[in-house]
C-alpha cells in the first residue's frame, strides 16, 4: 500500500479543516465508511474533504459535529469557508475552482460561453458585465482577476490534460469588437497548442448530439474518483454518483465523435480570427 498523502493544513482553509477532520475522525477511532453512515454523502466525498480538495457543506458539518462530538466546531467553521469563497468566483463554483488544481484531466463542453480556462480578460469582462449589469467595476474586476488566475494551472509542473469541445457559435458570435474577438481566438489557439491540449468544434450544421443543453465538465484525479460539474445561468452542481458520472462520460465520448477533428477545429479558429482582423466575420 502506498504511503498516505497527508494534506498541507497551511495551504488554504479547506486543507486546514480537512486535516482537522481526519485528526478528529482517527481520534474517535472511526473509518471513513463509519463517519459517512447516515450523512447522505459518499466515502469519496469525505475523502476529498480530508485532503483539502473540497469544501465541507453545512449539512455534512452538522453530521460530523454530531458523530465526532466536536461541539459545533465544523458547523461554526463553515462560515470561515464561506468567507474564503469570496475570491471572485461564484459561490457554487468555489469547490470546482479548488478541485481543478488537483485534477489529472479536465474535459469541458461549452455550448454558450468560452470555457473560463480559455478566456481573455476582455471576454471575461464582457460576459460578467452582461450577466451582472448592476455590479460595480470593482466587483467585475475581482471576477476577471479570479478567472485569469485559474489559467495559471497550465504553467504548473504537472498541469491537467485539457480537452475542450466548443460549439461553433462561440467563435462566430461577436461578443467583443472585431480586434478583441481576434485576440480571443488567437489566445484560445495558443493555449491549446502550448499546453498540448485538445480542442474540437461542433459545427453549426451538426445533427442532434449529446449535451445540447448546458455547460458540462468532467474531471478525473489520480487519487480520487471522477466527478462531473454541470452549470446553468446562476447555479452549478457537482455530481459524484458513480453511475451518473459514467453516463456523463459516455455522453462526452459521443460528443467527441460528433465534433470536428482537432486539426480541423484549430484551423477553423485560426480562420475565424483572421476574418475578424479583416472585418469579414460572419454570424
Amino acid at each position: 500500500m502506498p504511503p498516505r498523502k497527508d494534506p498541507d493544513a497551511s495551504a488554504n482553509v479547506p486543507s486546514f479543516y480537512g486535516a482537522e477532520l481526519r485528526y478528529q475522525r482517527e481520534l474517535a477511532g472511526l473509518t471513513l465508511e463509519q463517519l459517512a453512515e447516515g450523512s447522505f454523502r459518499g466515502v469519496p466525498f469525505l475523502s476529498q474533504i480530508e485532503r483539502g480538495e473540497r469544501r465541507m457543506p453545512l449539512d455534512l458539518a452538522r453530521h460530523v459535529d454530531q458523530v465526532l462530538k466536536t461541539d459545533g466546531f465544523f458547523e461554526r467553521r463553515c462560515e470561515d469557508a464561506r468567507r474564503a469563497r469570496q475570491s471572485g468566483h461564484a459561490e457554487y463554483f468555489a469547490d470546482v475552482a479548488e478541485m481543478e488544481r488537483h485534477a489529472e484531466s479536465i474535459e469541458d463542453w461549452a455550448p454558450m460561453i468560452v470555457p473560463g480556462l480559455l478566456q481573455t480578460a476582455a471576454y471575461t469582462r464582457a460576459i460578467v458585465r452582461a450577466a451582472m449589469p448592476r455590479a460595480s467595476d470593482e466587483e467585475v474586476e475581482k471576477k476577471v482577476n479570479a478567472r485569469m488566475e485559474r489559467a495559471e494551472l497550465f504553467g504548473t509542473e504537472n498541469p491537467p490534460k485539457f480537452w475542450a469541445i466548443l460549439d461553433e457559435s462561440l467563435i462566430r458570435r461577436p461578443v467583443l469588437p472585431d480586434e478583441q474577438m481576434a485576440e480571443l481566438l488567437d489566445h484560445i489557439a495558443e493555449v491549446v497548442r502550448t499546453a498540448r491540449s485538445i480542442l474540437q468544434i461542433v459545427p453549426e450544421n451538426a445533427a442532434a448530439h449529446p449535451f445540447m443543453m448546458g455547460m458540462t465538465r468532467v474531471m478525473t484525479f489520480s487519487d480520487a474518483p471522477p466527478v462531473v460539474y454541470v452549470e446553468s445561468l446562476h447555479s452549478g452542481q457537482v455530481i459524484d454518483y458513480p453511475a451518473l458520472v459514467k453516463q456523463y462520460r459516455e455522453s462526452y465520448d459521443l460528443l467527441r465523435a460528433a465534433a470536428l477533428p482537432p486539426e480541423a477545429s484549430l484551423a477553423m479558429v485560426d480562420d475565424a480570427a483572421e476574418d475578424y482582423r479583416n472585418g469579414k466575420h460572419r454570424n
